[in-house]
């Protein structure tokens, strides 16, 4: 039998999968996720099946550019979907996260993986980078709703803004793991601030804004014969998406922050305007279908691609402490002092989910350098994704129905 032709009736298979199961699971306690893991675990499970799946080390270019794009996708929806201005005292909960708890929680989960696993400095910060930040595509069940939608309470707004924005931070740490397998010098760490914190950080926020504004204005405020929204065509989103990245990309900034940037941008020139709506909803079902395929993919590596093959116990409590104590107790002390209650307090320390995102920094580092144990980065990594994906997955939907009925019950009493 042909692998084209398994690979053709398998994604058609998906398609149709990504249609139905929202809505067959949406009031269950299982996630979309959860289901596209085990189906790749099981598909790929199969002896002798056609063109059985590697391990993603041996395909780094590959997962990279793979995960790169549904990546890009996520972050224009998820900037879309933000009904608050943007402003330092409206998002403060997003800022303490970012300025507190990400540096925590990668200081942490490297700590861990050099003193647990046995991890040289570059390698267990690699790790640490690439799982610190809250994935904006396994997060999209605790994010806030569609534009105008009103769902947009203090724990999905945090979530949502910190996937959007927490790519930004952790990107430098992944340099500074690329250069740490080279020799380390004053000069390195110096150049290292100038260029991956400063000049990227920068580079990013200011490309975003100008491609976001300018787009918008092309958008909605050219004359009415002209204007792209006369269109309603929702792949326009695709246009923007890869515009913003591409250009910031070419001048050495960062294109995950500027797609993000972009999008604020783009809502802010019009916000209250319906063509967001088409924009949103599009760039949704790109990314639930493209999250389908990789997650179907990712199962697939864990059983046909022996993605858990230099995992040891070692790194299965690397794994638990890294979901249950790190991210939890690092995002706890970021939020010290602020208003939410404390329920909402910990349900956004706990839902830092773990996805693409992290598997896009492995691959993009080790297309870059060469780390010491390197199977190990990736059997732990895709361990601690495995186990976010179901337990996330599975306490989400109840954990923030609670939320919510009590968030009414305060304000109706």
């Amino acid at each position: 039998m042909s692998a084209y032709i398994v690979v053709l009736a398998g994604f058609g298979a998906v398609v149709l999968l990504t249609a139905w199961l929202p809505m067959v699971l949406k009031e269950l306690p299982l996630s979309l996720p959860i289901f596209c893991v085990g189906l790749g675990a099981l598909i790929f499970a199969i002896p002798d099946l056609p063109g059985v799946i590697p391990h993603p080390i041996e395909e780094l270019s590959l997962v990279e550019r793979a995960s790169e794009f549904v990546v890009i996708i996520s972050l224009m929806g998820a900037g879309l979907k933000i009904d608050r201005p943007f402003g330092w005292d409206r998002w403060r909960l997003t800022w303490r996260l970012l300025g507190i708890s990400m540096p925590l929680t990668i200081l942490g989960l490297a700590w861990l993986g050099s003193s647990m696993l046995g991890l040289s400095l570059a390698a267990a910060l690699l790790l640490a980078a690439a799982l610190a930040p809250t994935d904006p595509v396994l997060a999209s069940d605790v994010q806030v709703g569609p534009p105008g939608g009103g769902e947009e309470d203090e724990v999905r707004f945090t979530l949502t803004s910190e996937a959007g924005l927490n790519d930004g931070l952790a990107f430098p740490f992944v340099l500074l793991a690329i250069a740490f397998t080279h020799e380390v010098t004053l000069t390195t760490i110096t150049e290292w601030f100038a260029y991956a914190m400063l000049w990227k950080i920068g580079a990013g926020i200011a490309m975003g804004y100008v491609v976001g504004r300018a787009l918008g204005w092309l958008t909605f405020h050219l004359p009415n014969r002209a204007k792209l929204s006369r269109t309603g065509s929702g792949f326009v989103v695709l246009g923007i998406t890869c515009l913003a990245y591409g250009l910031t990309e070419m001048v050495k900034g960062y294109g995950f922050l500027a797609v993000f940037v972009a999008a604020l941008a783009l809502r802010a020139t019009k916000r209250e305007d319906k063509y967001h709506q088409k924009l949103h909803d599009f760039a949704e079902e790109l990314e639930r279908l493209l999250m389908m395929v990789l997650l179907v993919l990712l199962g697939g590596a864990m059983t046909g691609g022996l993605l858990f093959r230099a995992l040891s116990w070692e790194a299965v409590a690397f794994g638990l402490l890294a979901i249950f104590v790190i991210r939890p107790l690092a995002g706890w002390i970021g939020l010290i002092g602020t208003d939410p209650p404390p329920g909402e307090k910990l349900a956004i320390s706990f839902f830092g989910i773990r996805g693409i995102g992290s598997l896009y920094y492995l691959a993009y580092a080790m297309n870059h350098a060469a780390f010491d144990n390197a199977d190990l980065l990736w059997s732990a990594a895709g361990f601690i994704i495995l186990v976010s994906i179901v337990l996330h997955g599975i306490t989400v939907t109840p954990v923030m129905r609670h939320l919510d009925q009590r968030r009414k019950s305060v304000l109706g009493a």
